[in-house]
């Protein structure tokens, strides 16, 4: 699948999530999330050394433009990248920016 071929519909969605994604700590979260890896508010408020809160918010907004998902395991909600392929997004863009 190409660009050319997307509906309107589609290229709103892809722009939607990669709006989400263009902010310097959602761009780690989702470094974090690499390689179908599972963590939770905590694991990653720990990881990045910032507020829970903050750590929340971001991940409301990235659950909320489709790029995370969640599953909720007894009191944990695990948080992981809907789409294996973003994966490759966040890895072209470190490739971009250290060059």
């Amino acid at each position: 699948m190409n660009i050319a071929s997307l509906s309107p519909e589609q290229l709103e969605k892809a722009s939607s999530m990669l709006k989400a994604i263009a902010h310097p700590l959602r761009i780690a979260i989702l470094n974090h999330l690499d390689n179908g890896k599972k963590l939770t508010v905590t694991e990653i408020h720990e990881l990045l050394n910032i507020e829970q809160s903050t750590t929340s918010h971001h991940l409301g907004i990235l659950k909320d433009k489709g790029v995370l998902a969640s599953q909720r395991e007894g009191k944990n909600t695990y948080y992981y990248l809907k789409h294996d392929n973003l994966a490759s997004i966040v890895e072209c863009v470190s490739k971009c920016a250290c060059s």
